[in-house]
């Protein structure tokens, strides 16, 4: 399996737990419409991606590094690190424990899927 498939089947796992995650546990309707409309704009560039690969793949990984930074966010609120207000948003039925794991599984899958998507240039050989 290349690295381009792989990164775009975590961003679909990212997507389909996300939105499940916003439509099962979130109390806000604001905040779910938001969630939900994020990942239906993420699924449509995903989708263009995996139609026309090119320079697709920047704006994928743009999304996931928009889902990696707000998972990070969600640790650093967990942990105490910073307040932002959005306690609400990064609880998952009103448990710490699994909130914290969540997001750290959602931060690193979104991690490797930035780094598995961004375009790289050939390296020429060292010999």
């Amino acid at each position: 399996m290349d690295k381009t498939r792989l990164g775009v089947g975590l961003v679909v796992v990212v997507l389909v737990v996300q939105t499940l995650a916003s439509l099962l546990w979130n109390a806000d309707a604001t905040l779910t419409g938001v969630a939900l409309a994020f990942n239906a704009v993420a699924a449509v560039s995903t989708g263009l991606f995996v139609r026309r690969g090119g320079r697709a793949a920047w704006v994928v990984a743009g999304w996931c590094a928009g889902f990696f930074g707000w998972h990070v966010v969600g640790l650093g609120e967990l942990a105490g690190w910073w307040t932002t207000g959005l306690d609400a948003a990064f609880l998952i039925m009103s448990q710490y424990q699994l909130s914290v794991g969540y997001q750290a599984v959602m931060a690193t899958a979104a991690g490797f899927a930035v780094h598995l998507l961004l375009p790289r240039q050939d390296q020429a050989s060292a010999t």
